[in-house]
């Protein structure tokens, strides 16, 4: 088999945003950054799909949120590949899945107004896709609920494909020294069952790889021989104040016989290869 599959997230459409005083996200610079990614997935790259890691909007007001979603989503709709979209912490601060569903035309959205599950999977290109959807308690929590898990390991063993599974925190145990967001703070960004995670990924014997991004950099951590890579944000500011150096970050992952291919593009570039055996 053979898949490629872009990758895009943080992106962060809304008001200018800085941290310790300091400007830390480019969000001016997000709808060309965003518009720029599309044409080089469009002209170069050509994945067979496209996938959107979450935290699309910088969270305001709900109707500017929807706005501003409705927004990401119809430039992301400019590709020529399908894309899939998973919720970041952001997206679902003021929205609720029924606002981040019906942007996305999930067809769980119906009259009755039932509340869709956004976690969810598919199978493309010989590939397993799952996208699970993790839930933040703002500065309490990153969590994933025992509904979900339970789905998790009731779906991968439903399937015989190799599996990819995307979300928006990361289920490593990453050291998070040297991150200007994170450094002390792992309860705010490294999922809470976590371990579990990985053991349910792991007991399965599918998973080749496990993509998030919400850190805003570029890391790789491997538990048990599956990877797990952290992909930068597209507007993080790589410069320490302003005006700033946007870090135009994406990610192609290429899916080989032989081999799981992650390259990182942008003003930072990273490239992890891992044989399949």
């Amino acid at each position: 088999m053979d898949l490629t599959i872009g990758v895009v997230t943080d992106i962060h459409f809304g008001p200018a945003a800085t941290f310790e005083g300091k400007l830390r996200k480019l969000t001016d610079r997000a709808p060309a950054l965003l518009e720029a990614f599309v044409e080089r997935m469009n002209r170069d790259v050509r994945p067979g799909v496209v996938v959107n890691l979450g935290d699309d909007i910088e969270d305001e007001t709900l109707d500017l949120d929807r706005e501003r979603y409705r927004r990401v989503v119809d430039i992301l709709g400019g590709c020529e590949a399908e894309v899939i979209h998973v919720a970041g912490n952001h997206d679902n601060a003021l929205m609720t899945e029924v606002d981040l569903a019906r942007a996305w035309n999930d067809p769980q959205v119906d009259a009755a107004g039932a509340v869709p599950k956004l976690y969810r999977s598919r199978d493309v290109g010989g590939a397993h896709l799952v996208m699970l959807h993790t839930h933040e308690e703002k500065d309490q929590r990153v969590f994933v609920e025992a509904e979900q898990l339970a789905w998790l390991e009731q779906d991968l063993a439903a399937t015989n494909l190799p599996t990819i599974v995307f979300m928006h925190h990361s289920a490593a145990d990453q050291v998070l020294v040297g991150n200007r967001w994170f450094e002390g703070r792992p309860h705010i960004c490294l999922v809470q069952e976590r371990k579990r995670l990985r053991e349910i990924f792991e007991a399965s014997g599918k998973v080749l790889l496990v993509v998030n991004g919400h850190l805003h950099w570029n890391h790789l951590d491997v538990h048990r021989g599956i990877p797990y890579v952290t992909v930068q944000s597209l507007i993080e500011n790589l410069d320490d104040d302003a005006p700033g150096r946007p870090a135009r970050a994406n990610a192609i992952v290429r899916v080989e016989r032989s081999r799981v291919l992650v390259e990182i593009e942008g003003e930072e570039r990273a490239r992890y290869q891992l044989a399949r055996t």
